[in-house]
């Protein structure tokens, strides 16, 4: 499993951070690295729920960051 994280400022300067491979994963942060570091924990916490539940099958996890 491998996921792209692509980040955006925002107009009011805050930052977003979303995981393309997962709707709906995405954060906001003062800076570029706290809203990776917040997206990062979410979709760890996504992928960990769904193999808790069974309805995920375990695989390696590999993140990928993309520039802007």
């Amino acid at each position: 499993m491998q996921f792209t994280i692509e980040t955006e400022q925002e107009e009011d300067g805050r930052w977003i951070a979303e995981v393309m491979e997962r709707s709906g994963v995405m954060s906001y942060g003062q800076t570029r690295e706290s809203a990776i570091a917040q997206v990062e924990v979410l979709a760890l916490r996504v992928i960990a729920e769904r193999i808790e539940a069974g309805e995920h099958p375990v695989e390696s996890i590999r993140i990928q960051f993309a520039d802007a």
